[in-house]
């Protein structure tokens, strides 16, 4: 049964349209019924330690292993424990949990440092290992008496408002005095007004003076990137030694302890029993070096 105007016909339920409105809709109506979209459920995961291994507590890495009871414990557990579950002393590390693999694959969560400004996630477990080079991790003020936190360009803003009376202004490429007395500790340089800040530590032992360079910022990457050359004499110049690194270490908090590695090494026999520190610094940005040379 035939029926319509000149512009259009409907033949029994199908529709045949020389109207380009009517296509369009016809080909969208078309399309739709071709490919459903499926909904993609998703829920909140309350307790987060589910996710880590009951036995070392660190966050589950695939591939996750059970035991005939099910309980379950990561890979490299299995192994110290000699495939011996310690909630049953059921054999484990042979059958692996498909369905808690397949859970912590599907869990994202984000940085730590969200409520600074982050919006990375990540897959359970490796927001730890981002957190250490996240750009937004808190940098906290090295002057004892203060509580300041906070993001590192504002840490510097912040240092040099308050505390510009403590630091020593410092320009790239240019060799610095940074004489200190053994007694102080420590000495902050600041690259111009309120730029990246760098403290000059000294720690005194039975055999000498260790000295360390720092700056204060969090190892993201092109965030207060530095070298540094650090040159010590004695009083009357007789004796003479440098240190330096391609690549200054960045810490977020300044700490007391004696270091382990990266330090100047001054013995108590090159000062002559004085009480001071003589140096000269020269702070470069990374890559400066290469510019220079090419």
């Amino acid at each position: 049964m035939l029926r319509g105007t000149n512009s259009e016909q409907v033949l029994d339920g199908e529709v045949s349209s020389s109207h380009p409105e009517m296509q369009r809709l016809s080909s969208l109506v078309e399309d739709d019924e071709a490919e459903p979209v499926e909904e993609v459920r998703s829920g909140t995961l309350l307790d987060l330690d589910l996710l880590d291994c009951p036995v070392c507590c660190h966050a589950l890495t695939n591939p996750i292993f059970q035991c005939d009871n099910g309980h379950i414990a990561c890979s490299s557990c299995c192994v110290s424990l000699r495939n011996k579950c310690p909630s049953c002393a059921l054999p484990i590390g042979v059958y692996r949990n498909r369905l808690a693999e397949k859970i912590l694959e599907a869990v994202n969560v984000p940085c730590p440092n969200v409520k600074h400004g982050c919006t990375n996630k990540f897959s359970y477990g490796k927001e730890l290992a981002h957190e250490k080079e996240c750009s937004f991790a808190l940098c906290y003020c090295p002057e004892p008496d203060c509580n300041y936190s906070g993001l590192c360009n504002n840490l510097y803003s912040h240092y040099y408002v308050n505390h510009s009376g403590s630091r020593l202004s410092f320009t790239c490429g240019y060799n610095r005095s940074a004489w200190m007395h053994i007694s102080d500790k420590i000495l902050f340089l600041q690259e111009r007004r309120e730029g990246p800040l760098v403290a000059v530590q000294c720690f005194e032992e039975e055999q000498g003076v260790y000295v360390t360079v720092n700056c204060i910022a969090p190892c993201a990457p092109g965030v207060s990137e530095f070298s540094f050359e650090l040159f010590y004499s004695s009083y009357f110049g007789e004796k003479t030694m440098s240190f330096g690194l391609r690549e200054m270490n960045r810490i977020q908090k300044v700490s007391f302890e004696t270091p382990e590695k990266d330090f100047m090494f001054v013995p108590h026999y090159f000062m002559a029993g004085r009480p001071d520190l003589k140096m000269h610094i020269c702070i470069r940005r990374r890559g400066e070096e290469q510019e220079k040379k090419t």
